[in-house]
């Protein structure tokens, strides 16, 4: 059940670094160049653009590339310099960009989906390209020989999708808020579960292959943490948008979550804390409390000459109540629940200060997201927005960690480009 969320203002905000300005429509993927001051962009305006940061501290574009049609999706591999790029008519280009970034060279084209390309990925270990697209199918590429190995075909359109080198599993999330967990051979793939927690799309995935936990964003708002190599089946829900779920990046060397939404919400959350599972909710035909029954419980109802109840649930133990027993608020961060929620009162007086103290914070993009991405080593976050612009933004100290909810520079440093 949704609940209306009251972020806690932040007095230290992240620094903007740059905006980079200029595009006919909007960026659906950007990424930011590791160990260069540079970002690499695909937008719905049939570009890709390679921008470098002048000695003006401006950034120009060094490659402007014009696709037949629109760009939905991207992926770029450092190493290889290689960028993989999902278009609308279902095919997925490579490119292949020189040493100073100045060049970009056409290397293959792949025909991998008769709708438009809603995700790619480039395993550099495996050379393989994996796709997803609108016409719900799952499909994965040798980049060496440019022919295709295989294909899955789901129940609904595939919105996110993440892949574990080491056990070459494959996680694709849809949009009937199924996650699908594949074993991906050369030639074929083999189904090891699924799992549904959310009640709308699944609109981002992220994937910590050191502690084996996958995290999974949704049009409800919500987030939650999948515990795959704990093998108990724990699922842990973070309750902290407005709106849908954009995006999520995970910070390992900080373990820290950042999850951004379509209303231009930035959560940090803290992962080193024990979290606790939501409790299901249980039936009842009468407040576990105080045993008034609830407005369909017509027997009770009648022998009792009471008038039935509205049922509720209390988000800490899960109880069916009344809304007498449960008139009181609290957060419960530990759960998930960064803002108030309903409890009944006996759970109320258990929470303590301590329980209650947050595990996340919030920030202001100041635009409608599409797309995040983190780059660690710098400690940097790239977000683009339906306002067609890409913001850069640093939250970290010298020694390279994530600071994004603590940094305490006064400035923001702006990098303006616009391009007619």
């Amino acid at each position: 059940m949704a609940a209306e969320i009251h972020p806690r203002p932040q007095t230290r905000k992240p620094v903007l670094l740059s905006k980079i300005e200029g595009f006919q429509d909007v960026v659906n993927t950007a990424v930011i160049i590791p160990k260069e001051d540079g970002v690499i962009s695909v937008s719905q305006d049939r570009t890709i653009r390679v921008w470098l940061k002048r000695d003006s501290g401006q950034y120009w574009p060094s490659v402007y590339h014009t696709m037949p049609v629109a760009c939905s999706c991207m992926s770029f591999n450092p190493e290889t310099r290689r960028i993989s790029v999902g278009l609308e008519n279902g095919s997925v280009s490579e490119f292949v960009l020189s040493e100073d970034y100045n060049q970009m060279t056409p290397a293959r084209t792949y025909q991998a989906h008769q709708g438009g390309v809603t995700v790619v990925l480039f395993v550099l270990e495996m050379e393989w390209v994996l796709s997803t697209g609108q016409d719900k199918s799952f499909t994965w590429h040798c980049s060496e020989s440019g022919q295709q190995l295989g294909t899955y075909r789901t129940t609904a359109w595939v919105s996110g999708l993440q892949f574990d080198v080491e056990t070459r599993h494959a996680f694709v999330g849809d949009h009937s808020g199924q996650v699908t967990i594949l074993k991906l051979e050369q030639d074929n793939c083999s189904l090891v579960t699924t799992f549904k927690g959310h009640t709308g799309n699944v609109t981002a995935l992220c994937w910590d292959p050191v502690q084996r936990v996958l995290f999974s964003g949704s049009s409800d708002h919500s987030i939650i943490m999948w515990d795959i190599g704990g093998r108990k089946g724990t699922a842990i829900e973070l309750q902290g948008h407005n709106d849908k779920v954009q995006g999520l990046c995970y910070a390992p060397h900080t373990r820290q979550l950042i999850s951004c939404g379509s209303d231009g919400g930035i959560v940090i959350w803290n992962m080193d804390v024990t979290r606790q599972e939501t409790p299901e909710w249980l039936d009842s035909d009468s407040c576990q409390k105080c045993e008034q029954p609830f407005f369909w419980n017509f027997k009770q109802m009648w022998d009792s000459k009471k008038i039935g109840l509205r049922q509720h649930h209390c988000r800490k133990c899960g109880q069916a109540v009344c809304g007498k027993c449960s008139s009181k608020r609290s957060t419960i961060p530990l759960m998930g629940f960064e803002f108030e929620v309903r409890v009944c009162d006996s759970c109320h007086d258990s929470i303590t200060d301590e329980e209650r103290a947050p595990t996340a914070t919030f920030h202001d993009s100041k635009h409608s997201i599409v797309h995040m991405q983190y780059e660690p080593t710098r400690g940097w976050l790239l977000t683009s927005g339906t306002d067609k612009i890409i913001k850069v933004t640093m939250g970290h100290d010298s020694s390279g960690i994530m600071r994004i909810p603590l940094s305490s520079a006064s400035g923001n440093y702006e990098s303006v480009l616009n391009l007619n």
